[in-house]
């Protein structure tokens, strides 16, 4: 494949909050001291990115399946998506979100965490929507994506909902999980919204 001049495919899993780590605390004594103090900005970006880093891991094995993911995809505002993954079975507009030893329930319209209502399904189901609007129009035919969370470190993950619009896994399922559903896209298919996607023109507008 031709390679695009800024090509996304670049990227590292977790640029967006390395920057946003960096632009916290420029010194990096003083940032790596602030990854362990509890409760502050920087620890909690930290985890972020961790999370983001092992659900990364596990999406690079579906290349040898003839999938191709991107990783933190820039909005023109500064929000980002953490993983986009494309192959025979569609496309996924994946969140990473790292509960490290919580309680993790999903329902039929809400996540909670040890007992707290988050916002992740409908975050997650808002950008899986933006993002299809975005690739339908670049490609001239229509992309659905759907939307994935990705639970890392969790103490224990319930999922209640068997038809849920969002697909909540947990990480150590995610690769396996994406590679066994049905074929949706032919390779030519997957080839092409991959360079639609990769190309920072896409997502500039």
């Amino acid at each position: 494949m031709q390679q695009l001049l800024g090509d996304l495919a670049r990227n590292r899993p977790g640029d967006a909050v390395r920057k946003k780590i960096q632009d916290l605390q420029p010194n990096p004594v003083l940032r790596l001291i602030n990854r362990w103090i509890p409760g502050s900005e920087i620890r909690s970006w930290s985890d972020g990115l961790a999370g983001e880093l092992a659900t990364a891991r596990k999406l690079t094995k579906l290349k040898r399946h003839g999938w191709f993911t991107l990783h933190a995809i820039q909005w023109p505002s500064g929000a980002d998506i953490d993983h986009l993954t494309i192959g025979p079975a569609g496309v996924f507009a994946i969140n990473s979100k790292r509960h490290r030893g919580k309680t993790v329930w999903y329902g039929d319209t809400a996540i909670t965490v040890n007992g707290a209502v988050t916002r992740h399904i409908a975050i997650s189901q808002a950008e899986a929507g933006r993002v299809s609007r975005v690739l339908s129009r670049r490609c001239g035919v229509d992309v659905p994506v759907r939307p994935v969370i990705s639970v890392v470190h969790a103490a224990k993950l319930t999922v209640k909902n068997a038809n849920s619009p969002v697909l909540v896994l947990d990480v150590g399922h995610l690769g396996r999980t994406l590679s066994g559903l049905s074929p949706r896209l032919l390779p030519d298919q997957v080839t092409r919204i991959y360079e639609v996607a990769r190309d920072p023109r896409t997502w500039s507008g």
